[in-house]
C-alpha cells in the first residue's frame, strides 16, 4: 500500500484526503514507475485541492501536477531504475493520477532527469510556476530581449507568486533590471532580496486605463491578466514584448489592438502544461545555470501531505509567498 492525497466527487461531496491505496490501482497508461519524493502546490493544484475550479476531469484523482525523485521501474527505453527524475504538467492530477503520492505511474516521455544543480526538494521549490517562468523568458530572449538591448526595465506581475518569485530571481541575476508589481506591500524587503530593482503597487495596473499609456516596459512576464496585462501591453515599449503565462485577475483581455499596430507590441502566450520535451529540457537547463539555488529557501514553505489541503487553502486565499513543497514520505 501507498499513501496519496485522493480528491473524490460524488452525491456526498468533495473529499480530499490521504488515503492507504493499493498499487494495482495506478493507471495502468504509463510505463515508469516512480517515487515522488516532493511534489510542489502551483495554482492549479489549489484549485483542484479545493475543488474551486472544475480542473479535474476524472474521479476520484490522486492530485499533484509536479514530482521529482526517483525511477523505481520502467518499460521506457529512456530511463532505468534508480534515475533521478522531474515531472511537471501533460495533464497529470488532471486526467491522470498525480505525483502527491508514494507512487506514481506516469508515462517516460513526460519526465525530465533531474539536474545535477538541484535535489528534488529545490526541483520542486521551482516547479512549474518556476519552470513557467524559465519559458517566459525564454520566449522574451527569442524575440530579441537582452540585457543589452533592453532599453527600460522587465516587469513582472505577481511577483510574490511562484511565478513571479522565479521571474523575478532569473530575470535579475541574468542584469536587467526588473520592477516587480504586487499588492503585498510588507513583501518589498522580500522581492528586493530576490533581484527586484523596485517594487510598484499592482493598483497601478490593476483597473481599466487608457489604450496607450506611458512607454515604460522594454518587456513584461505577467501571471495575472485581465486588466493587468491590457495595462502592461500598453505601458510596454516599441518592440516590446510581453510574455502571458497566468489568469490571477482573470481570463478576459478587455484591451485594443493598439499597443500592437501603433508600437509593433508583441503579446507572447506561454504554456507549460504541454510544452514538447526538448524545451522543457532547455528549460531546466537554463534554470540550473540561472537560478541561484540558495535563493529557493528564501522563497519556499515546506509541508507534508496531510498538511497540503490546508496549504491549498491559504494559497487559494492569497495567503502563500513564493513556493509550498510538500514533502511525501
Amino acid at each position: 500500500m501507498f499513501n496519496a492525497l485522493l480528491l473524490e466527487k460524488d452525491d456526498a461531496g468533495f473529499r480530499a484526503t490521504v488515503t492507504a491505496l493499493d498499487p494495482a490501482r495506478l493507471p495502468e497508461a504509463g510505463d515508469v514507475l516512480v517515487q515522488p519524493e516532493y511534489s510542489t502546490l502551483n495554482y492549479k493544484d489549489g484549485l483542484a485541492l479545493t475543488n474551486k475550479a472544475p480542473v479535474v476531469r476524472q474521479w476520484p484523482m490522486v492530485a499533484g501536477i509536479d514530482g521529482a525523485g526517483t525511477v523505481l521501474e520502467s518499460r521506457h527505453p529512456a530511463w532505468k531504475a534508480g534515475d533521478r527524475f522531474v515531472h511537471n504538467g501533460f495533464g497529470v492530477g488532471e486526467t491522470h493520477w498525480g505525483c502527491l503520492a508514494e507512487r506514481a505511474r506516469l508515462k517516460g516521455d513526460w519526465l525530465v532527469a533531474l539536474p545535477a544543480a538541484f535535489t528534488p526538494r529545490q526541483a520542486m521549490a521551482i516547479g512549474t510556476a518556476g519552470y513557467t517562468a524559465m519559458l517566459c523568458v525564454m520566449a522574451l530572449e527569442r524575440h530579441g530581449l537582452s540585457p543589452a538591448a533592453a532599453a527600460g526595465e522587465v516587469l513582472v506581475t505577481g511577483a510574490t507568486g511562484g511565478v513571479g518569485s522565479i521571474a523575478v530571481a532569473v530575470l535579475a541575476r541574468l542584469g536587467y533590471r526588473v520592477v516587480a508589481a504586487t499588492g503585498k506591500s510588507a513583501e518589498a524587503d522580500y522581492l528586493m532580496a530576490l533581484g527586484a530593482s523596485s517594487v510598484i503597487d499592482r493598483a497601478e495596473l490593476s483597473a481599466p486605463g487608457k489604450p496607450l499609456q506611458k512607454e515604460r516596459w522594454a518587456a513584461v512576464v505577467d501571471a495575472v491578466g485581465s486588466h493587468t496585462l491590457v495595462n502592461a501591453l500598453a505601458q510596454t515599449r516599441y518592440g516590446g514584448a510581453v510574455a502571458a503565462c497566468g489568469l490571477a485577475q482573470g481570463a478576459d483581455l478587455p484591451g485594443t489592438v493598439m499597443p500592437f499596430i501603433l508600437r509593433s507590441v508583441a503579446l507572447l502566450g506561454v504554456d507549460s502544461v504541454m510544452a514538447p520535451l526538448p524545451l522543457r529540457q532547455q528549460a531546466w537547463a537554463r534554470l540550473a545555470r540561472d537560478l541561484d539555488p540558495l535563493l529557493l529557501e528564501r522563497i519556499t514553505t515546506e509541508v507534508s501531505l496531510a498538511g497540503a489541503v490546508a496549504a491549498a487553502q491559504q494559497l487559494m486565499a492569497g495567503q502563500v509567498r513564493g513556493r509550498v513543497v510538500v514533502k511525501i514520505g
